[in-house]
């Protein structure tokens, strides 16, 4: 039993000296490094940026030629994608080739959208005379006015003194079409109300801007200052407009001595009256008094002959 005894002690010691002599040897030997991972290379997004093909003159409107679009690894602030964004708008500076075209480099959209001899003009409107603010942008409308008679303006109504003898309702512009309607950022809701710090406001559309001719904008001034202004709605189809040639020429505030017929610019500095735009007569001139000579008969009582509205009649004196 002792002989087992050492015997088992004796192979535990040897097992004990070999394991010890294992790890020593597994200490000696550095572990392995650690195999690198490829790197997974990150591909940025390209995004596509409307830059000029060729230099862009200040001053002239934009072919789509002198366009192009290119992808950039950023998206500059006011850059677009899309050429037809662009073509057509006037650069308020160069713009070198092969760069971006900006937003704020270009003269406004609404400036760009107006045809030459036409000009954008900020009416007033309400639910009333806007069609229940069911306008939007791009919309055609015939703009009529009214005027109320005026007694007061400079004499009796009925004698051709008043500025405005007869209350009256007209067609002032054929086919204006709608540039703005309300503001554009409220647009989706017109008739939304907001929060602000003095309460609750109304959101609801109070001016219209109108493509209007040059030379109809001092009658649409005057017509909103001094009358009412209606907004109809037509099809855009529908090309029936008023001859303004078949009413005759109007005299104007200042008067036009230059020979020929004046351009668009100088018949609207010429200008318009209220008597003018109302269609008031123009005052008649005074009724001439002919003191006829007494006859010869002795004692006879003389008279004046009085021209009324060209009807001549004697009234003793």
């Amino acid at each position: 039993m002792a002989n087992l005894t050492k015997i088992a002690a004796g192979v535990l010691i040897a097992a004990a000296l070999l394991l010890g002599i294992f790890a020593f040897m597994l200490a000696r030997h550095a572990p392995p490094a650690p195999v690198a991972q490829p790197a997974v290379a990150v591909t940025q997004p390209l995004t596509p940026v409307v830059v000029a093909a060729r230099t862009l003159p200040a001053g002239q409107p934009i072919p789509a030629d002198a366009l192009r679009v290119q992808p950039l690894r950023t998206q500059p602030a006011g850059s677009v994608s899309d050429v037809q964004l662009i073509a057509g708008r006037v650069p308020l500076a160069d713009i070198a080739a092969d760069t971006p075209v900006l937003d704020t480099q270009l003269s406004s959209s609404l400036a760009s959208s107006l045809a030459p001899g036409e000009r954008a003009v900020a009416v007033r409107i309400d639910e009333n005379n806007a069609v229940g603010n069911q306008l939007h942008a791009g919309n055609y409308v015939d703009v009529f006015f009214t005027l109320r008679r005026d007694g007061a303006a400079g004499g009796t109504v009925g004698t051709g003194n008043a500025e405005i003898s007869r209350t009256q309702a007209r067609l002032l512009i054929s086919k204006a079409r709608v540039l703005v309607f309300g503001n554009p950022a409220e647009a989706a809701n017109s008739n939304a109300q907001r929060t602000s710090g003095f309460g609750t406001q109304s959101t609801t559309p109070r001016t219209a801007v109108l493509a209007v001719p040059l030379t109809e904008v001092n009658d649409l001034a005057l017509a909103q200052s001094q009358g009412q202004l209606i907004l109809a709605l037509r099809n855009p189809t529908d090309d029936d407009q008023m001859d303004p040639s078949a009413f005759g020429p109007q005299q104007g505030v200042l008067r036009v001595v230059a020979h020929g017929t004046p351009d668009n610019s100088t018949r609207a500095a010429a200008g318009v009256a209220l008597d003018q735009l109302a269609g008031a007569q123009a005052p008649r001139p005074a009724v001439p008094v002919v003191h006829r000579a007494s006859s010869g008969n002795g004692g006879a009582q003389g008279g004046l002959e009085v021209i009324r509205g060209g009807r001549a009649e004697t009234v003793a004196w």
